[in-house]
């Protein structure tokens, strides 16, 4: 493989990330087209997901943050209308999960991993464009999940589109059937951060206080260094997975809600009763983010790229690893192995940590990245270096993590 040093975040962002994703816009019928297939087929007329078109959203958004450009702004605003003229429950409220290629409904279903998306990429589009609507709408799906998901302890997952019976969620994709995922808490973290981030509202800071405690003390297992997955109504484990694309995501969203905290105490704009426990969850949630990264390294790296999971986890004297490792190397796992080990060097100077991540980027430049003219990332590799014919775009393929990682290296200027 090549130099790993010669990877350039912002110069793969243009070059690469942003040609595909300009082609994918749907001038006729709004958004952008939901599938293109492994050979690179448009399916014009597949359903678009709300998920996608949300990453779209904060995609563009933060593109133009991070370098200018119209074009991206005009991209934002693209997806922005699509989300805000069909995806959007007038009558009921919340957004849908997935519309039709003409921006009809297709399923009507209510998760709260999807509220928490658009959350995520309107509160990034009012932070590139001061637009009030989508400041508006953003605090409306704010207020769904906290009137409709939360139960006191953490949030459920999915109801009808009425709101009126609890569903199996999207997010339930393996096997399981749980009554909440730390998949869901993950990103509801990560928008209510962001939306934080946009207008500083303390109600939103105090509920990432109830989020990170509910992370430390339900999600994290001190014992085995990992994060838990799917959980019964009450937050009890259900399934010996680790996951190890979600627990170094988490480590570094973990250790940003807990910087959007920090500014809150800075502010001094939270209620007494917050203030204290803002000020014991911060510090804790900074003792175990790397507990975390570290196991990532020691378990799931194999001097190339990150596995993708483990199931039957069996510790060891030394704590370490796992009998039974799913060695496919998926896109996104590898973009945030990226950010969470540089995250993890910036935060304890580890040189592993960033020889890590310098290996990573070159397996993605060189490996992952499809070489076809009008491509981008494959869905996946497996460990013998054969494609998955996944499309390259689909419900759950989109910019946001690949994205994400081009910006935050660019941000963090590694």
């Amino acid at each position: 493989m090549g130099d790993a040093v010669n990877f350039n975040a912002e110069n793969h962002l243009k070059k690469v990330i942003l040609p595909y994703w300009n082609s994918m816009k749907d001038d006729e019928y709004g958004g952008f087209y939901g599938f293109r297939t492994c050979d690179l087929e448009i399916l014009r007329k597949a359903d678009k997901g709300v998920v996608l078109h949300s990453r779209i959203l904060w995609f563009y958004s933060n593109v133009y943050l991070t370098i200018g450009g119209e074009e991206n702004l005009r991209n934002a605003y693209h997806a922005y209308q699509f989300i805000r003229d069909y995806c959007v429950d007038k009558k009921n409220g919340g957004v849908y999960w997935m519309m039709r290629f003409d921006g009809s409904v297709a399923d009507s279903t209510k998760n709260a991993y999807n509220q928490a998306f658009c959350i995520y990429g309107l509160s990034s589009y009012y932070k590139a464009t001061g637009d009030k609507e989508a400041l508006r709408l953003a605090y409306s799906l704010f207020e769904c999940i906290e009137t409709y998901f939360y139960d006191g302890n953490a949030y459920n997952e999915a109801y009808t589109a009425d709101w009126r019976s609890l569903v199996e969620s999207a997010i339930c994709d393996q096997g399981v059937t749980a009554a909440k995922t730390m998949n869901t808490l993950l990103h509801i973290m990560e928008a209510y951060t962001e939306l934080f981030e946009a207008d500083g509202h303390a109600v939103v800071a105090q509920k990432l206080v109830n989020i990170l405690e509910v992370a430390e003390s339900k999600v994290y297992n001190p014992k085995m260094k990992r994060l838990e997955t799917f959980f019964d109504s009450d937050m009890n484990s259900l399934a010996d997975i680790h996951s190890y694309g979600h627990d170094i995501e988490a480590s570094w969203l973990l250790d940003k809600a807990a910087a959007a905290l920090d500014k809150a105490l800075s502010k001094d704009i939270l209620l007494p009763q917050y203030r204290e426990r803002a000020r014991r969850i911060i510090d804790s949630t900074a003792s175990y983010t790397p507990v975390i990264a570290e196991k990532i390294l020691d378990c799931a790296f194999d001097g190339s790229a990150l596995n993708n999971e483990c199931r039957g986890e069996i510790p060891s004297a030394d704590g370490k690893c796992c009998p039974e490792i799913n060695t496919e190397r998926i896109w996104w796992v590898q973009a945030e192995a990226v950010v969470g080990f540089v995250n993890a060097w910036q935060k304890t100077g580890v040189a592993g940590y960033r020889e890590a991540a310098l290996k990573i980027a070159d397996y993605i430049q060189n490996v992952l990245t499809d070489s076809r003219e009008g491509s981008e990332w494959y869905w996946s590799i497996t460990k013998d270096g054969v494609p998955s014919s996944h499309g390259i775009t689909e419900p759950w393929k989109c910019p946001y993590h690949n994205g994400r990682m081009c910006i935050e290296l660019i941000n963090r200027k590694f």
